[in-house]
């Protein structure tokens, strides 16, 4: 701040001025703005000399709320069309100004609102400024006066029956007897009873003039209340309908170059109807100056690498096996190969359902069943069907095989670096699935599995199985002919803020090529489900992921970009660069993780002046970007049914020969799918209830073992069932086994055989009993 204020505690009626940062609208954020507290106003100027001409706007303190938002951050809000959002460069220098408010509400005037600006961003829930003390003062002398009002009518209550036995005793007073005594006895029990009367009637209008003299305040405020509620929605409203917009926009747009870039955001800047109108003639720069640079920027590389034939670009034919002036090999060959999924899908070995009923239209408020579990963790809240879909985790686990063919063309891949590529889109793939899925996954019960054979149709099986229910843990493994292995263990660990909820899966996910011996490893990243409590539901993926080969030591960097009103960048933007062992950079990738990915080759690259940001970054000449993946259409009607894509759609569908645990099984799973969703939620308690007894009896097993051992080394174990094992817990599984990896050097569960032999012999007796 350029210039401080006068004093840090000023006194009430000083001028107290200084420099904060004020909210104009969602497209320029917050603007630098001189303020002036003087008398009860607050008012600003863009500039300090503007202060002896031009106000632009001016807010009254009497009837003002502040709201302290962060430790830089705080609300000023009139209750009417008025509402600053501010921010001090520092925490002592906002306390300062929250100071010198509170303190000019004493000496606030009643001088009419001036300014040119409406509510500036959403109103911030909350109560406090300069009414605080002026209630609590009024509810204290109300406080007073009922007290006096009760003192006289207990009063009255003992007066009045002192009276009424007086004139009881002189209705029976016998003729000759001293009547001049009880009169005065009723004579003075009647003035102390008309003495008090008058104390309680005096006691009346004084708490009926307070009443109704603060009647008129308060539902004015009450009023302003009501207003402000109805604003909020409206803003509320107002802002999903620009964010549709807006999202539409972007996705129809085309990359613009930068001297055009700011006049076509410029277009869209009238979308925001917020803010002050002398503010939209500053300079047009729309994107959030915080907004984090990018790593590297992407140019069309020389002519010259364009006109080489692919033996003069020194290695380039035979390191990628392709030319960029010729069609992709693997393009040709899975188009004309008869095991190619296009002519599989012409004719399948067995016919797929392409429906499930739809969703039914119930109601139930999330906010009164969350607003008790916020910083828990989504596992341990009890949640109704209602917000599921009729999906369990494994089965969305699984998912993450629809794109497979990626993996294929991968195994056919001579080079390492190019089969990176490939590794890369498949694990941004898997992501697509989720874009408008925001139903919840059934969580799976101890035991559980789901297999997914697709070795006819698609040339690959599937195996996932629960192996632990605290912290809930589940273990996947995928074969294919084509060459592949692919492994996983995902932990979810999950946390509810309030306004969103974050997903974070904890666990490495593993491919293997058998011809390569290449061995791939990765995690994911953060999923988080916004707009929980008002508006609707959204999901967004964030954060970074390191693709690493451990055999040749080639690494791929993704970067998933959040979310952002105010990025310059399409929205779901994922970007990412394959280096090899020696950190030189071969490849780039990019795309959105719910549409496409691209990749190009690097030809040559360099370090660029430092920008604006001061930030040097490196540009990579490139040969044009090839794509290399892009999502699948959804079904038909896929809005009525959960959003499902068509792989979705098949994983519930009822199939023979399937372990008793496989979560096709599920009877509240199912029951929901149906339509029947009351009976699914007492289903859903019945199992949930079913594995707390079951487990605690696998608890008292466990102590009852450690307290004779003895005894219990004598005895065989029980193997029937992982379940009735004493020694069981939950880190153990039916089909998997923890193993720690040589090449990678994670520890999970791999698959170690017998699923699929068991299902050709049908004998399932080891299963545990968890529906």
């Amino acid at each position: 701040m350029s210039s401080e204020p006068k004093s840090p505690t000023p006194t009430p009626g000083d001028t107290y001025k200084g420099w904060l940062f004020k909210w104009t609208n969602y497209i320029k954020g917050y603007q630098r703005r001189w303020f002036v507290l003087s008398n009860g106003l607050l008012s600003y100027y863009r500039t300090q000399a503007e202060m002896g001409h031009t106000c632009r706007g001016t807010i009254n303190l009497a009837t003002a709320n502040i709201v302290v938002e962060d430790s830089c951050n705080f609300v000023i809000s009139n209750g009417g069309a008025q509402t600053y959002h501010l921010k001090a460069s520092s925490e002592v220098e906002r306390q300062r100004w929250i100071t010198a408010l509170e303190l000019a509400f004493d000496t606030g005037n009643n001088s009419d609102d001036s300014c040119e600006d409406g509510p500036s961003a959403p109103p911030t829930s909350g109560h406090g400024g300069g009414r605080t003390l002026d209630i609590q003062s009024t509810l204290r002398t109300l406080g007073s006066k009922v007290e006096d009002l009760d003192t006289c009518n207990d009063l009255i209550v003992k007066h009045g029956s002192a009276l009424q036995r007086s004139l009881s005793e002189l209705e029976g007073i016998q003729p000759g007897a001293d009547v001049g005594d009880k009169m005065r006895q009723v004579t003075e029990r009647a003035t102390l009873f008309r003495i008090t009367s008058n104390a309680m009637i005096n006691a009346c209008r004084d708490f009926l003039s307070l009443a109704q003299n603060h009647s008129k305040r308060w539902q004015k405020a009450l009023q302003l209340e009501r207003d402000q509620r109805v604003r909020l929605e409206e803003t509320l409203e107002q802002l999903a309908k620009q964010h549709n917009h807006l999202e539409r926009a972007f996705r129809g747009a085309t990359v613009l170059p930068s001297s055009n870039s700011n006049a076509a955001l410029g277009s869209k800047g009238a979308l925001s109807g917020k803010g002050d109108s002398s503010d939209e003639d500053d300079n047009n720069v729309f994107f959030d100056a915080m907004e984090e640079p990018a790593e590297f920027i992407t140019v069309p590389a020389d002519p010259k690498y364009h006109r080489r034939s692919g033996s003069n670009v020194s290695g380039f034919s035979n390191e990628t096996g392709m030319d960029d002036l010729s069609v992709n090999f693997d393009e040709l060959s899975m188009a004309s190969s008869p095991e190619s999924p296009q002519s599989l899908e012409l004719e399948p070995v067995r016919q797929r359902r392409s429906r499930i009923p739809d969703k039914p239209n119930y109601y139930l408020n999330l906010w009164s069943i969350m607003k008790n579990c916020i910083g828990k963790e989504l596992s341990k809240i009890p949640m109704p069907v209602n917000f599921n879909e009729p999906l369990s985790m494994l089965q969305r686990l699984s998912e993450d095989l629809e794109y497979y063919e990626l993996l294929d063309k991968a195994s056919k891949c001579q080079s390492s670096l190019e089969q990176m590529c490939y590794v890369a889109a498949f694990t941004v793939s898997s992501y697509s699935t989720t874009v408008h899925r925001t139903g919840k996954p059934f969580n799976p019960l101890l035991g559980e599995t789901f297999e997914l054979d697709r070795l006819r149709e698609c040339g690959y099986r599937s195996l996932c199985e629960q192996v632990s229910h605290h912290p809930p843990a589940a273990a996947h493994h995928a074969f294919s002919e084509k060459g592949w292995t692919l492994r996983q263990e995902i932990t979810l660990a999950s946390k509810f803020r309030g306004k969103y909820l974050s997903i974070m899966p904890l666990g490495a996910i593993q491919c293997m090529f058998a011809k390569s011996n290449n061995h791939y490893s990765w995690k994911k990243v953060t999923t988080t489900v916004h707009n929980i409590i008002v508006g609707k539901l959204w999901i967004d993926q964030s954060g970074e992921i390191d693709v690493v080969n451990h055999k040749t030591g080639d690494r791929c960097h993704l970067k998933f970009a959040p979310y952002s009103y105010f990025s310059r960048d399409v929205p779901r933007k994922v970007t990412g660069v394959v280096t090899d062992k020696d950190g030189k950079a071969h490849y780039v990738l990019s795309g959105t993780w719910d549409e496409k990915m691209e990749f190009s080759r690097i030809m040559q690259s360099s370090k660029s002046e430092n920008g604006a940001e001061g930030k040097q970054r490196t540009v990579y000449q490139t040969l044009k970007a090839k794509e290399i993946w892009r999502k699948n259409p959804l079904p038909e009607g896929a809005e009525t049914m959960y959003f499902f894509s068509s792989l979705a759609l098949t994983l519930n569908e009822p199939e023979e020969g399937v372990a008793p645990t496989d979560s096709r099984r599920r009877p509240d799973q199912r029951l929901m799918e149906d339509g029947h969703w009351d009976e699914a939620n007492a289903e859903k308690q019945r199992l949930e209830e079913k594995q707390r007894m079951v487990r605690r009896e696998r608890e008292r097993e466990v102590i009852k073992a450690a307290q004779t051992p003895d005894e219990a080394s004598t005895q065989e174990p029980i193997t029937d069932s992982p379940l009735k094992t004493p020694h069981q817990d939950s880190h153990q599984a039916l089909w998997f086994e923890k193993t720690d990896d040589a090449q990678s050097g994670e520890t999970l569960h791999v698959y170690k055989g017998g699923y699929w032999e068991t299902k050709d012999s049908g004998a399932w007796d080891m299963c545990p009993d968890i529906f």
